[in-house]
């Protein structure tokens, strides 16, 4: 039987290690995607859509399907599924790699306030602007409901379940977006100030230099911290070194 790796996650950095791996003879590799995206991207390898029902549950499939390595390659913000991705390969005994691309870091003229949550993003924003380009992603939207003084215009590639604050304008797109097509975003809807996560990375970072650009204040919410003793890797690379799969 090939070696069994399972992925976590729909994320770039995800499906750039499935398609390392599927290219790899005897190597099966299987991702695991939440389903909250009806139409995903292609995967290369198997694909299973859906939960787990906790770590329980995770810890059963890594037995029941002989997973010899588990790679948590979620978004930096999912937080529970990496947590219960901890605790099912030390139920289970499998080597379990975390793959986190690094966080952004401000630049000269960036004008940026970090916070540790949504809800201190809503806080925050009264004082910044009243059109706000709230670039976090169709969930936790809640957290921004209350606001009824400010215009939102909220990005997904599907549209959010309410509760949205009241005054939302809906942009449904796919990225990655270049600087340009982000300029052109911040003009049309004359924003006064962005609202992200920090995913890092270079896919969605354009709407950082186009901010900076137009001298915007930008609300930053920080990563989560991992769960305790838990560490990770930056890229593929560094996956593919812990698995003892580099190359060369």
């Amino acid at each position: 039987m090939p070696a069994h790796i399972l992925i976590l996650g729909g994320t770039t950095e995800a499906r750039r290690l499935a398609a390392d791996l599927a290219a790899r003879p005897g190597i099966r590799v299987t991702t695991s995607l939440a389903g909250r995206v009806s139409r995903p991207g292609a995967v290369a390898g198997e694909v299973r859509i859906g939960g787990f029902g906790g770590p329980g549950g995770l810890a059963d499939w890594l037995r029941r399907h002989h997973v010899d390595a588990l790679v948590d390659a979620t978004h930096p913000f999912a937080e529970s599924i990496t947590a219960n991705a901890a605790r099912a390969a030390a139920a289970t005994g499998v080597p379990a790699v975390v793959l986190r691309r690094p966080g952004w870091r401000p630049g000269p003229g960036d004008r940026w306030y970090d916070v540790p949550t949504l809800a201190a993003a809503a806080e925050a924003l009264p004082g910044l602007g009243r059109r706000v380009f709230l670039s976090t992603g169709r969930l936790g939207l809640a957290a921004f409901a209350s606001l009824t003084d400010l215009h939102f215009v909220v990005r997904s590639v599907e549209p959010p379940e309410p509760p949205v604050p009241p005054d939302t304008e809906l942009v449904l797109a796919r990225g990655p977006f270049t600087v340009a097509e982000e300029t052109e975003l911040l003009r049309v809807h004359r924003i006064d100030v962005l609202v992200t996560k920090d995913s890092g990375g270079g896919a969605t970072a354009a709407k950082l230099t186009a901010a900076r650009e137009h001298r915007l204040p930008v609300v930053v919410v920080r990563r989560p911290p991992l769960p305790q003793g838990v560490t990770a890797v930056r890229d593929v690379a560094g996956v593919l070194e812990r698995l003892g799969l580099s190359r060369g």
